[in-house]
């Protein structure tokens, strides 16, 4: 997943708004979001490479999103023996520690994974780490951006998109959120100057492919976006569409109160 964004405490009718957009090779298999059967109840993709998933929920909401670090230090070659990045999310769906008691456990085996992000988060709170960062730590009430470095670094679409996000919810005030504006500015596919483009390591002309909210580029590109919402009597929608290879209809599920 290669575009995150998380309105938390900043909506008088949602507690949460999650937005992402999911980054992905597509020869890489997996299966559309769905209720996963666990004990934890989990609402999830599947990445059925690795395992795991990029980004899910429980029935008791608990929350987790990951995307991963890009940076010159993490374009060497896999070993194929790293454990997938897609369990960091899992783990944590699976847990009953609290998010802070979570991630600050990770803190021990995190070189052995290549670079993360991840946000984590139940009815205590947000936190978000990163093995790439200073380690485990709260997020704030507010809009916040994750992309391919560290929370709220300001790349040009994550500017872009906290903006956007933000024009939204002003206009809903205190009414229910249609997410068909969400879906629709997360398919923005402008590309940036090459001026406002960060260096991570991969040359200047994949930058400018992989500048836009959404990504179009032969054999990768943005597979799906998902929208979370946590209503403050404790109700969640979650609803997942999905883009290239292959669009399927939308997945919508609700539970809570």
């Amino acid at each position: 997943m290669c575009l995150l964004l998380i309105a938390y405490e900043s909506h008088p009718r949602y507690r949460l708004i999650l937005v992402a957009n999911r980054d992905e090779s597509y020869s890489r298999p997996a299966e559309q979001a769905r209720p996963w059967g666990d004990p934890a109840g989990t609402v999830a993709g599947v990445d059925l490479l690795g395992g795991g998933t990029w980004l899910g929920v429980t029935r008791a909401g608990r929350i987790a999103g990951l995307t991963n670090y890009r940076s010159p230090s993490e374009m060497r070659p896999a070993t194929g023996t790293e454990p997938s990045r897609g369990e960091l999310v899992t783990g944590f769906l699976r847990s009953e520690d609290s998010p802070t008691t979570h991630l600050a456990s990770l803190s021990a085996r995190a070189d052995r994974y290549r670079g993360f992000n991840l946000v984590a988060g139940d009815a205590s709170g947000l936190v978000y780490t990163s093995n790439c960062g200073e380690g485990a730590r709260p997020i704030e009430p507010g809009i916040h951006g994750l992309s391919n470095h560290l929370l709220d670094t300001p790349w040009p679409k994550v500017l872009r998109a906290k903006a956007r996000l933000t024009s939204i919810l002003a206009a809903t005030g205190e009414g229910e959120i249609d997410p068909e504006p969400l879906f629709r500015f997360m398919r923005d596919d402008e590309i940036y100057p090459d001026a406002d483009l960060p260096d991570t390591g991969v040359g200047l002309a994949r930058e400018r492919l992989l500048s836009p909210i959404f990504i179009r580029m032969p054999g990768y590109g943005t597979r799906c976006t998902t929208v979370l919402l946590q209503e403050r009597t404790g109700a969640w929608t979650f609803i997942e569409r999905t883009h290239a290879p292959d669009p399927l209809p939308d997945v919508r599920y609700t539970f809570g109160p």
